[in-house]
């Protein structure tokens, strides 16, 4: 096991960062208009600049390459606190039912908004409340014994995703055709129609998210070893689990509120990483939100410029990328005790 002393902790994000600043570069010049980077480079740094070029990079695709950024950080933060907590490798931030709840509330005003006066501009917030009222609801019904049980928290997340699943395709039978489009694109995941003045939204409780979790995890380290073995070595598991809990959920509903159910960054990244760097939560958790930014921002541009004029919703680039990478792993031996390993810092103690 590697020990992660203060060069491979900045070294390793500096790494990332750099990563991610090229992917970004890289989707700035991509497009139905393809530019320089020469091009991108003067209308990015260039205050006098204006005319077609500095639109497109400002006012077009820099907002939605930020927008797409914070959607992946969050989901691939949300996916290594979740596959802590519950100690499964497979578990993604979408088993706990949260984001199940975020999209009935968006599907609701997919489907209905148009009798009740609400326009598109409303599903963000319809699929954030849903967020909000799932979250309450499995607090109160997986911690009535006060202890939320990892077991009690990925029951009660099947019911709930079973429920909404349910719920959604009754209002998808009562919509009419287009709202019926709207709905299908919305649930694989799409950013082409996301409003992109959301970003700071999505800042505000990735920040949050990582703020909660970077100082529990050392917690997060000891967790993945055993509730009982994290008591041992004194972490307030219960406490943390509730912080973090809430930390992830609301991420994840913010993160679906704003691009719909996008599949597999919150698997597959942190999985790749944690072959990579190792299971230390103290560096996996920076380099997930990084490293999940790239990877979104690397399959938007797919999506949007594979079919030249025409756009593929991102979920489905990103299911169709991460589901064979999914099963090289699963299919690896490194794939098969991943997860098993307990970090450098709790083994020594």
């Amino acid at each position: 096991m590697k020990h992660l002393g203060r060069s491979r902790f900045y070294g390793t994000l500096l790494g990332l960062a750099a990563a991610l600043v090229g992917v970004a570069i890289l989707s700035l010049a991509l497009g139905p208009t393809l530019l320089s980077p020469l091009q991108v480079a003067g209308a990015l740094f260039d205050p006098e600049a204006f005319g077609p070029t500095a639109d497109i990079v400002r006012r077009i695709r820099l907002p939605r390459i930020a927008l797409a950024g914070l959607v992946g950080a969050c989901l691939s933060t949300s996916g290594v606190i979740f596959q802590a907590l519950l100690r499964n490798p497979l578990a993604d931030p979408f088993i706990l039912g949260v984001s199940g709840g975020a999209a009935l509330g968006g599907i609701l005003v997919l489907s209905l908004g148009a009798s009740l006066g609400l326009g598109y501009g409303s599903v963000p917030i319809a699929a954030f409340v849903g967020c909000l009222i799932t979250t309450f609801l499995l607090y109160v019904i997986a911690g009535r014994s006060q202890r939320v049980s990892a077991t009690g928290l990925l029951l009660t997340g099947v019911v709930f995703n079973s429920f909404a699943s349910a719920a959604i395709v009754f209002m998808a039978s009562l919509a009419g055709m287009l709202e019926s489009g709207r709905i299908f694109v919305w649930l694989i995941g799409n950013l082409s129609s996301a409003r992109i003045d959301l970003w700071p939204w999505l800042m505000t409780f990735l920040v949050l998210g990582l703020g909660c979790a970077m100082p529990l995890a050392r917690g997060l380290n000891a967790l993945a070893l055993g509730e009982e073995t994290a008591e041992q070595l004194g972490i307030a598991t219960e406490r943390a689990r509730r912080v973090l809990v809430l930390a992830t959920s609301l991420m994840v509903g913010a993160a679906v509120s704003v691009a719909g159910l996008v599949g597999f960054v919150g698997l597959i990244i942190p999985h790749l990483l944690r072959l990579v760097l190792g299971p230390d939560h103290r560096l996996l958790l920076p380099a997930a939100a990084l490293g999940g930014a790239a990877f979104l921002i690397l399959c938007d541009t797919i999506a949007r410029t594979l079919l030249g004029g025409r756009e593929l919703p991102v979920g489905a680039v990103t299911s169709l990328l991460g589901g064979p990478l999914f099963l090289y792993l699963l299919r690896s031996d490194r794939g098969r005790t991943l997860g098993s390993a307990a970090p450098s810092e709790v083994q020594g103690r």
